[in-house]
C-alpha cells in the first residue's frame, strides 16, 4: 500500500455532498455534487493493507478492492479502471445502486467508518469514461455458437458482454421498448441517469452483441423458435411477479403496484410523448394525499419520485419495527448490519411510519379516498395487532412497494420446461444451468429478488457455464456458486 497509516491520518469518512433539497426537487437528476479527486485519494488511502481482506468476501463478484484502492490513491487512474473491470462489467452501475456489502465487511469498520469503497468505483468509472478509457473489447476468435439472453438488466447485460467477448454471437432480447430491465423503467433517473446505460450499451454494440427490443419471449417468438435459432439460451428475464396486497377495497381505482407507477415518470424524462392534457403522465402524484406500503428501496424511489412530481404529502408504511440506528447485534461484523438508513429521498419530504398493517382501503365512486391500518408488533416471529392502535389516512394514490415473489411463469418458462424450487425460483445446477439442457439462469430468475451485484456476479457465473457447455472449456470468470448463499 502506498500509505500504510493512512487509516491512521484520516479517520473520517468523507463522501460527496448531495445537492440542496429544494434544488434537487426541482429537476430530476442524480443527486450528488462532485467529487474532487484529492479528496478521494485521501479516502483511498484509509484502505489498511489489511492481512485478510473481508471486502473481497462481502462482494459477489470478489472485486479487488484493496487494489485499486491503491491505484487511486497513487494516481495511477488508468490501471485502477482495468483492475475494476477485471471483475465488474458495469462499476457505473453497482457504485451507483449497490447497497455496498463489501463496505459493510471492511476490516477498518471494527471500528472506524469504513472505507468509501462504492465511491471510489464510481470515480474511477467516471474518470474512466471522461478519458476515453472505456474502449470496445473485441473477441479474438469467432465460436459460430449463437446464445439468446432473455431479459437486459444487469444480469442479462453481463452474461452477454462475457459471452460476446468470448466468441459466440450473442442476441439480447428484451420485452420492453428500450434495453436496460429494471435499470431502465424502475430505477428513477435521480438515482442513476439512464446516460449510463446508453454508453454502455454503444460498446456492448461496438464488440458485436446484438439488441432486439419489443421482443415477449413466449408471445412474440415462441420457445419453439428460441430453441431452434440458438444454441444456447440464458435465462435473466427477472423476479418481476410482484407482491400483492389482498385485502378489502383493494380493486378500487388509485392502488397500484410500484412498477406500474415507476416507468412513467422515466419515460417522461426519456422525452416519450406520454402526458395527457393536464401535463401529466398516466399515474401521477402531483397535488395527491400518497401512501406507499413498503419501505424499502423500491418504497424510497417512489417516495423521491411522488414528491418530484408534486404530492401533497406522502407517508410510507413500513410493516417491520424501525431499526436501531447503529448496527444491530443481530448483525455483527462482517455482515451486512441492520440499522436505521436515511436514503436521498427521505431528506427530500414525507413521513416514515413503521410497525403498522393495512388493513383495508375504502373509496368514492370506485376511487379509494382512505385505508385502515394499525399498529404491529413482533411475537413468536408473527405479527400481532397491538389492540386500540387503528386509524385511518386520507389518501387517493397508494403505491404497493412490497417486493416481488419470482420469475412470471406463464407464457414463457412453463413452456419452456424448467423447474422450480419451493421459492418459485428457476431451479439451476453449479454451472447455473436450469434442467432444460442447453438452458442457463442468472439473476433474480434463479435466486429471487436480490442486489445489483449478485445479478452482475451470476451474469459472468451464467456465461462461463453456457461457455463451457457450447466449447466443452472455459476461460470466463465465474465469480459465485449458485448455493454460495441462500436463494431468496
Amino acid at each position: 500500500m502506498g500509505d500504510q497509516k493512512g487509516f491512521i491520518k484520516y479517520t473520517e469518512r468523507e463522501l460527496p455532498a448531495r445537492r440542496p433539497v429544494d434544488l434537487r426537487l426541482m429537476d430530476w437528476k442524480e443527486v450528488y455534487a462532485e467529487y474532487d479527486h484529492e479528496t478521494l485519494q485521501r479516502q483511498a488511502s484509509r484502505c489498511m493493507d489489511c492481512g485478510i481482506p473481508f471486502c473481497h468476501n462481502g462482494c459477489p463478484l470478489g472485486n479487488l478492492i484493496p487494489e485499486w484502492n491503491d491505484l487511486v490513491y497513487k494516481g495511477q487512474w488508468e490501471d485502477g479502471i482495468d483492475r475494476l473491470h477485471a471483475t465488474n462489467n458495469f462499476p457505473e452501475f453497482t457504485g451507483r445502486l449497490c447497497p455496498a456489502p463489501c463496505e459493510a465487511s471492511c476490516v477498518l469498520g471494527i471500528n472506524q467508518p469504513a472505507v468509501t469503497i462504492k465511491q471510489v468505483e464510481v470515480e474511477l468509472i467516471n474518470n474512466a469514461f471522461d478519458n476515453g478509457w472505456v474502449k470496445p473489447v473485441m473477441p479474438t476468435k469467432e465460436t459460430g455458437k449463437t446464445v439468446a439472453v432473455v431479459g437486459s438488466g444487469p444480469a442479462g447485460l453481463a452474461a452477454a458482454q462475457q459471452l460476446t467477448r468470448a466468441g459466440h454471437t450473442v442476441t439480447v432480447l428484451e420485452r420492453a421498448d428500450r434495453i436496460g430491465g429494471l435499470l431502465r423503467y424502475g430505477i428513477p433517473e435521480f438515482k442513476m441517469e439512464k446516460r449510463h446505460i446508453d454508453r454502455r450499451v454503444e460498446q456492448m454494440e461496438a464488440e458485436g452483441t446484438t439488441f432486439r427490443t419489443g421482443v415477449n419471449v413466449g408471445v412474440d417468438l415462441s420457445v419453439e423458435e428460441l430453441r431452434s435459432s440458438y444454441d444456447a439460451v440464458i435465462l435473466a428475464n427477472g423476479a418481476t411477479s410482484w407482491r400483492d396486497l389482498p385485502i378489502p377495497g383493494r380493486e378500487l381505482e388509485g392502488i397500484y403496484q410500484a412498477m406500474e407507477f415507476l416507468p412513467w415518470a422515466n419515460k417522461v424524462q426519456l422525452g416519450d410523448d406520454v402526458v395527457g392534457e393536464d401535463g401529466q403522465p398516466p399515474i401521477t402524484a402531483k397535488g395527491k394525499k400518497v401512501v406507499i406500503i413498503g419501505g424499502g428501496d423500491t418504497g424510497a424511489d417512489c417516495l423521491g419520485t411522488s414528491l418530484r412530481q408534486g404530492a401533497e404529502i406522502v407517508h410510507q408504511f413500513e410493516i417491520m419495527p424501525r431499526p436501531p440506528d447503529e448496527r444491530a447485534e443481530s448483525t455483527p461484523w462482517p455482515t451486512y448490519p441492520l440499522m436505521f438508513r436515511v436514503s436521498s429521498a427521505h431528506e427530500e419530504g414525507g413521513e416514515r411510519v413503521f410497525s403498522v398493517n393495512t388493513e383495508k382501503f375504502t373509496g368514492e365512486n370506485g376511487k379509494v379516498t382512505s385505508l385502515s391500518a394499525h399498529e404491529v408488533v413482533m411475537s413468536g416471529g408473527k405479527f400481532e395487532k397491538v389492540e386500540g392502535s387503528e386509524f385511518e389516512l386520507e389518501c387517493d394514490l397508494v403505491l404497493l412497494a412490497m417486493g416481488f415473489v419470482g420469475p412470471e411463469r406463464e407464457d414463457f418458462l412453463d413452456k419452456l420446461g424448467v423447474e422450480y424450487n419451493g421459492r418459485g425460483n428457476v431451479v439451476r445446477d453449479d454451472d447455473f444451468q436450469s434442467t432444460v439442457p442447453g438452458v442457463f439462469v442468472a439473476g433474480d430468475a434463479g435466486r429471487g429478488q436480490s442486489l445489483i451485484v449478485w445479478a452482475i456476479a451470476e451474469g459472468r457465473s451464467a456465461a462461463a457455464g453456457a461457455d463451457r457447455y457450447l466449447t466443452q472449456e472455459t476461460y470466463l470468470p465465474a465469480p459465485i456458486h449458485p448455493t454460495q448463499a441462500p436463494q431468496r
